[in-house]
């Protein structure tokens, strides 16, 4: 067995978010020397039920093996049906599970990517980073899948105009008086997040969440049982936006009341 390779395995299967209770069972998968390989994974969130296959595959030229990308399955609580989705693992542009998770509860994650060139036709297609990066909030398309089934993907740049911190000064919110707090929160929205938050307003605290809304160039507020709060008349009118589509088109409810739009025309710049 290559050791490095399984001590650079362990590390990229922790690091995604898988943390590290695979290690055994990897080094056992490398050593039976097959050319391909599974780890399962299942944990929750919150009530939410998350699962995962972990692909592995060995090199055509020497005995190291590769994470090449791994599946979930999320089943929201009270849901007949679960939605998949498969995220590839590469030298670029990369998600965490936990991200994933976000992404397949419909919201959205504020990433630095990096630009892929198209290499090869076919089966033998692959896209090969060129080193040109930028940031963008991305967020599930899901009313339209790819040639593969997975859900397409919606990219909002930053000259899209959406400026997460201008959005968040626009209300009440406590944590934006300490600027640790602010800069914690900021983060916590951009991985995904429904956010905990207290606002301070006509001298009454209320308990609130909020997800970041970057295609409406809004925040998207909740109160303390996570019910959708109506605070911008350019979204939608829905009561607790906790609906996500699955790919036959069926609705399934996330224990996270997972925010959806309709879908806006698209602009002009700064969305693909």
């Amino acid at each position: 067995m290559n050791q490095e390779n399984f001590n650079y395995l362990k590390d990229q299967v922790k690091y995604t978010g898988f943390g590290e209770g695979h290690e055994n069972e990897l080094r056992d998968k490398i050593q039976s020397e097959q050319p391909t390989f599974q780890l399962l994974h299942a944990r929750d969130f919150g009530k939410d039920n998350v699962e995962a296959i972990l692909n592995f595959r060995k090199s055509n030229t020497d005995e190291k093996y590769f994470f090449n990308s791994y599946e979930i399955k999320v089943k929201p609580d009270k849901a007949e049906e679960s939605a998949t989705q498969t995220f590839y693992i590469g030298k670029a542009n990369n998600y965490t599970l936990k991200e994933a998770y976000n992404l397949m509860c419909g919201r959205a994650v504020y990433k630095e990517l990096e630009k892929l060139d198209k290499v090869g036709e076919g089966e033998h297609v692959r896209y090969v980073p060129n080193g040109e990066k930028y940031n963008a909030w991305v967020q599930l398309d899901f009313k339209n899948t790819d040639e593969s089934g997975n859900y397409k993907v919606k990219t909002f740049h930053e000259n899209y105009g959406f400026d997460l911190q201008e959005a968040l000064t626009k209300l009440p919110i406590k944590e934006l008086n300490n600027e640790q707090d602010k800069q914690e929160l900021m983060r916590s929205l951009e991985k995904g997040n429904r956010q905990f938050v207290t606002f301070l307003q006509d001298g009454n605290v209320e308990n609130r969440y909020l997800q970041a809304n970057p295609q409406y160039k809004t925040v998207t507020v909740f109160d303390a049982q996570q019910k959708r709060l109506r605070m911008d008349q350019k979204e939608s009118n829905t009561d607790d936006g906790n609906k996500v589509s699955n790919k036959n088109g069926q609705k399934s409810q996330a224990s996270e009341k997972v925010d959806t739009e309709k879908k806006s025309k698209r602009r002009k710049q700064g969305i693909s």
